[in-house]
């Protein structure tokens, strides 16, 4: 598979969709938008204004009005106001600013929400950056005073307003709360030489008197869904040196406070809207804090890197029957599709709403990645001290062109990510990646092995990280082009290729296929390897052909080989292809199907 031409169908894509919703919004503009009343807590369910159970599921807006480094491929000083600081010192604080405009302009737009809802789901969470609202307490012109700056605020109406039209509930999250809420310090954008939000009472204020700003503007909209009032508050409160995370934490008074004095402020302007409290030790460690204090209160816990087993959700269901309120996962994701897809399946087994993390980043396991480029790599290069400083004007560049990116029909979609939140928890079936229409001299490319789950379009052994629990893994060994556990990585023989690699005994792939004419084909398996004992195997489910591959030592992964077997009938129409591994050590890039009759040479001949 070419990159072009997987861009070309993204862009395809993208148009068709463009099309469906032009036609929705002039139904939305024509017909008044229908809501199901707020969001509220009835015992330990999320229901609407009709009492029907509602189950989130969403996806959080990381990396739009917070930047972490992770997102950008920045390696140390990883908060956003360090980020900004070293491009200031490469284009100057003019151009520094109209990158950020760039950024927040393209990252999110109303084409965004709209892919969200046609790919199915139905809430967005906003993590929010205070600074985008109100100054910082050290830059208030007056001291304890509170400066409203519209950009947040406007941002915020938009993506309301598309929100909305889309009829999806938005949750309102104080992701980078004044002074930081944390030692994690990347997630709230501190800066560990100011006061925290834990060691300044007017860090506090200004929290509290901002959400009762947010909670005045929106509290007669029905399609905010809740508001979410600390991110993953993480701080030691007993004993800061020894547990700087607050994971050992006993009593959480100080949090507890806060969240308090928050929730009254909301209800001094807004009786309606849901409030979502977090624990502390990025937001799991309740200690001290429950019961809740108000009637239209849900929990939400954060959940990384661990088995999806009942236990690994024992300590939020106990809470939610114990104190008789709903709970919401809130962040998760960063893994493999089979994490997701069983984390999924686990969560709405039990009737617990989801917002995964994030929708897009640089990097592969989102639905949508953001390219870089080559001048923004050079920057990174000099950050990392792998490189020269760059020019001024090859700096601004790259950062243009990297907010130029962000915007959604510029970045690759993956649909294995959708479909692997959405319909693999509801669904063993598998469905083509791709058309794979076979006609003779087509080339099918190894890595569109079928959609599905583990064990059903494919088979791998290293499936997802775990290491929360203690057992770490990677899941694709490549982090290339698709996020299941099959290894997937760049053909440094190809300008844009891709081929499967490190694959393992019993392990196999998929190929759900259309063939356009019945006949004799040549199957051409392009391999590679490095050792002598490789070997695969095939079949086709409808026509009962089966044929062994021994693989030869090609000298190199990169060193490309082909293997013909001749005579191999099809029938036309849907045809199964099952590759499997019968001795691991080797790589597939494509199987090419050709006139049986052709000619080959330079091939390892097969009858």
């Amino acid at each position: 598979m070419k990159i072009k031409l997987r861009r070309i169908r993204s862009y395809n894509f993208f148009w068709s969709l463009k099309t469906a919703f032009f036609i929705l919004a002039w139904t939305a503009f024509l017909l008044p938008v229908k809501g199901q009343g707020f969001l509220k807590a009835d015992g330990q369910r999320i229901v609407n204004g009709k009492g029907e159970n509602v189950l989130l599921r969403g996806i959080g807006l990381g990396g739009w009005m917070l930047q972490e480094g992770y997102m950008l491929r920045v390696n140390g000083q990883g908060q956003q106001h360090k980020i900004k600081a070293r491009i200031e010192a490469l284009i100057g604080a003019k151009k520094t600013e109209e990158f950020y405009d760039a950024w927040l302009s393209n990252h999110t737009r109303k084409i965004d929400i709209d892919s969200m809802k046609a790919w199915g789901f139905n809430s967005v969470r906003l993590p929010m950056h205070y600074n985008l609202y109100t100054l910082p307490v050290d830059q208030e012109p007056v001291k304890g005073e509170n400066t409203w700056l519209q950009k947040g605020f406007a941002l915020t109406d938009s993506l309301l307003a598309w929100c909305k039209a889309n009829q999806m509930y938005l949750i309102l999250d104080m992701h980078a709360a004044p002074g930081g809420q944390g030692n994690d310090l990347n997630i709230s954008d501190r800066d560990p030489d100011k006061p925290s939000l834990w060691e300044n009472r007017e860090n506090q204020q200004k929290m509290i008197m901002l959400w009762k700003k947010l909670a005045e503007r929106y509290a007669n909209e029905p399609w905010i869904g809740g508001y979410d009032i600390i991110n993953e508050p993480n701080w030691g409160f007993q004993d800061l040196a020894n547990d700087k995370n607050g994971l050992k934490e006993q009593k959480n008074e100080p949090l507890r406070s806060l969240m308090v004095d928050i929730t009254k402020a909301i209800r001094e302007v807004d009786q309606k809207h849901l409030i979502i409290i977090e624990g502390n030790g990025w937001g799991n460690n309740y200690n001290g804090i429950l019961p809740v204090w108000d009637s239209n209160m849900a929990l939400s816990f954060h959940k990384y890197w661990n088995y999806n087993d009942p236990s690994s959700i024992k300590h939020i269901l106990k809470y939610r029957e114990q104190y008789n309120v709903p709970v919401w996962l809130g962040e998760t994701g960063e893994n493999s599709n089979v994490w997701f897809t069983d984390a999924v399946r686990l969560l709405e087994q039990n009737n617990i709403g989801w917002a995964w993390w994030p929708l897009k980043k640089i990097g592969g396991n989102n639905p949508l990645e953001i390219s870089s480029n080559a001048n923004y790599q050079l920057v990174l290069n000099y950050w990392s001290d792998h490189g020269q400083k760059p020019g001024e004007t090859e700096a601004y560049k790259g950062l243009l062109e990297l907010a130029n990116n962000a915007r959604l029909e510029n970045t690759i979609y993956h649909k294995d990510v959708v479909d692997a939140l959405i319909r693999q928890p509801h669904s063993v079936a598998t469905k083509p990646f791709n058309a794979n229409v076979i006609a003779m001299n087509s080339t099918l490319h190894a890595v569109d092995y079928d959609l599905g789950r583990n064990g059903y379009a494919y088979f791998d052994k290293d499936t997802a990280n775990y290491r929360t629990s203690g057992k770490s893994g990677v899941g694709n060994k490549g982090g290339k082009y698709r996020n299941d556990g099959v290894d997937i990585r760049k053909d440094s023989s190809s300008n844009d290729g891709y081929y499967i690699s490190d694959m393992e005994d019993g392990e196999w792939l998929q190929y759900t296929l259309n063939v356009a004419r019945k006949g004799k084909y040549t199957l051409r398996f392009n391999v590679s390897s490095v050792n002598d004992s490789a070997q695969l195997s095939f079949s086709f489910h409808n026509s009962k052909v089966a044929r062994n591959i021994s693989v030869p030592n090609t000298n190199g992964n990169n060193n490309w080989k082909a293997i013909d077997i001749n005579r191999i009938e099809l029938p036309a129409g849907k045809q199964v292809l099952r590759l499997m591994v019968r001795k691991g050590g080797c790589n597939l890039k494509s199987i090419q199907f050709m006139n049986d009759q052709s000619k080959r040479t330079g091939s390892l001949v097969k009858n």
